[in-house]
C-alpha cells in the first residue's frame, strides 16, 4: 500500500509518499480501505519530533479516518465488508489501509459523506466525552468553549447548540462571525475583551484548551455549580 511517511523530522518537505507493507486485522480489529483522513495539531507536532506515537502505535502519522471496512478480524461483530465507516486511530491514517480497534470504529449515517466523515473522529469524540460524557451539558444552560473557530470549537458549539444549551465562545474579531453562524451568541474577542468580566459566575460548562494560563479567569466565569473540562 502507499503511505505518507518520514524518515526525518522537520518541516512538511519531510514528508514522502512511499509503499509499506499492507496491514492485517488483529483479533478485535476492523482493516479498513481509507478513503480520507484529516490533518490535526498532533500529526504536526509528530512531524516535528515533538508528539511521539503511543508505544506499539503505527509510525505512520494520522489519528483518524473514513473508508470502508474491507476484512473483520476474529470477534468483531457488528460491521461487514463493504460498510462505510469513519475511526479514532492511535496512528495510520496517511495511509491506503489502516487497522483499528472495533471499538474505535463507527458508522457513517447516511447523510455524511467519507471525505467529510475523515475528519469527524477526532474532534467528535473529544467533544462529546468532555462536554456531554463527564460534564453533563443540559439544555437550558450556558456552555463557554474557548478556541470557538478550531476544530474541536466549530464542533463543541454545534453539539451545545444541539443540546439546546446557549453557546459563548472565544476566538480572535475576524473569526466570530463564523463562530455565530455555527449557533453561538455570546461572542468574545479575547484580544480586546475579558471573557471573565463577560460571564462572571454564569457559565455553567468550559470547554478549555488553554490550560493554567485561563484556570483562574475560568473560575470567575463558572456558575455556582459549574464544571471545567480542560
Amino acid at each position: 500500500m502507499r503511505a505518507i511517511t518520514i524518515t526525518e523530522f522537520g518541516d512538511p518537505a519531510v514528508l514522502q509518499l512511499t509503499e509499506q507493507p499492507d496491514p492485517s486485522p488483529g483479533s478485535g480489529e476492523v482493516l479498513i480501505d481509507v478513503a480520507s483522513t484529516s490533518v490535526n495539531r498532533a500529526d504536526l507536532m509528530q512531524r516535528q519530533g515533538r508528539y511521539p506515537p503511543p508505544p506499539g502505535a503505527s509510525e505512520i502519522l494520522g489519528l483518524e479516518c473514513a473508508g470502508t471496512v474491507a476484512e473483520l478480524g476474529d470477534g468483531v461483530t457488528g460491521f461487514a465488508v463493504g460498510d462505510e465507516v469513519c475511526a479514532l486511530l492511535a496512528g495510520g491514517g496517511y495511509a491506503e489501509r489502516v487497522a483499528a480497534p472495533a471499538g474505535q470504529v463507527m458508522p457513517l449515517p447516511p447523510e455524511v459523506d467519507l471525505v467529510t466523515a475523515g475528519g469527524v473522529p477526532e474532534v467528535a469524540c473529544t467533544v462529546w466525552s468532555t462536554v456531554v460524557r463527564h460534564a453533563g451539558l443540559a439544555a437550558g444552560e450556558l456552555l463557554l468553549v474557548h478556541g470557538g473557530s478550531g476544530g474541536i470549537g466549530t464542533h463543541a458549539i454545534q453539539v451545545g447548540r444541539a443540546l439546546g444549551a446557549q453557546v459563548a465562545t472565544t476566538a480572535s474579531a475576524q473569526r466570530l462571525a463564523r463562530c455565530a453562524e455555527l449557533g453561538a451568541e455570546v461572542l468574545i474577542d479575547y484580544h480586546d475583551q475579558d471573557f471573565a468580566e463577560q460571564l462572571a459566575g454564569r457559565a455553567d460548562v468550559i470547554l478549555d484548551n488553554m490550560g493554567a494560563k485561563y484556570l483562574a479567569r475560568n473560575l470567575a466565569a463558572l456558575a455556582p455549580d459549574g464544571r471545567l473540562v480542560v
